[in-house]
């Protein structure tokens, strides 16, 4: 997006139309998965990431755990999760997401964690550890992890795809002429990579695209097509929303209908199963995208 687009979203800055309306968080399943999180001293990408599902999601008793502290090392313009120097890893971390996922019964988990380019391993051995550890602790609860790039460092990627959760995702977020910008130490072949490798271990990948930013619907199908050609199984298509006034601005609100039109394209591009939608996020319905 260049830099007269965002001027002009920041000039005329359009109210948010009437589909991006979400319920306010209320219920006693989401109290108690509220509290469990609270409790465990947990962090979930439903608050770090201000998700507009967290009382939807919360409220069926599923969240999506972020390993590896709130704290990142890189500098999206789209992310509200804090960036900065992340405190030491927390080895007991891996023990108290499976206590919390057996503690809420849930049938299908989502991992996600922030990018921990400080350490050499990129956080991988983590990964591995919070895998195990629900599987042994809730060993009928299925998983999908959201990963990060690992930086291309690929024997840190093998580490998880080793342990073969039952779906690895990992968000190419915005096409190609925005990745710069959107996704500042990001790389957009580096991203195809890692999901052309997940697909290649025999592993059902996903991924995610945000809209919004000022792509073209050419630029959003040239992304789908590549996602493809990666194997790419399953994908999610939302509407950005501005965190705060220091991230990158809403360059457009898409209409429902554009995301059933790209829903549509997709499918007859091969995709299994495509989440799109103002309101959808990575994580959302996901325990939907198990096949």
């Amino acid at each position: 997006m260049s830099e007269e687009t965002i001027s002009s979203a920041e000039e005329n800055k359009v109210r948010k139309p009437s589909w991006l309306r979400v319920k306010l968080p209320v219920g006693e399943e989401y109290r108690k998965v509220r509290n469990i999180v609270s409790d465990q001293k947990l962090h979930t990408i439903c608050e770090s990431g201000n998700c507009p599902n967290m009382g939807e999601c919360w409220g069926a008793g599923t969240a999506t755990f972020m390993i590896l502290g709130n704290v990142c090392t890189r500098s999206c313009g789209f992310c509200a999760v804090a960036t900065g120097r992340p405190a030491s890893v927390d080895l007991k971390e891996p023990m108290r997401v499976a206590e919390s996922v057996k503690a809420m019964g849930i049938k299908h988990c989502v991992i996600t964690s922030v990018d921990r380019d400080d350490l050499k391993d990129g956080g991988a051995n983590i990964w591995v550890q919070t895998i195990r550890a629900i599987r042994q602790l809730a060993p009928n609860t299925t998983m999908e992890t959201l990963i990060p790039d690992f930086q291309g460092i690929w024997d840190n990627l093998q580490l998880v795809i080793d342990e073969k959760p039952e779906v690895i995702s990992h968000n190419l977020e915005t096409v190609r002429r925005l990745t710069k910008q959107v996704r500042v130490q990001a790389k957009y072949d580096r991203s195809l990579e890692v999901l052309k490798r997940i697909s290649d271990g025999g592993i059902n990948s996903k991924s995610g695209i945000m809209l919004g930013l000022g792509e073209t619907v050419e630029e959003v199908t040239e992304s789908m097509e590549d996602l493809r050609k990666s194997d790419v199984k399953i994908l999610t298509l939302g509407q950005y929303l501005q965190p705060t006034k220091n991230h990158l601005p809403v360059a457009e609100f898409i209409h429902p209908d554009q995301f059933a039109a790209y829903k549509e394209v997709g499918m007859k591009m091969g995709f299994k199963y495509i989440e799109s939608g103002p309101l959808v996020r990575s994580s959302y319905h996901a325990e939907k995208h198990i096949f």
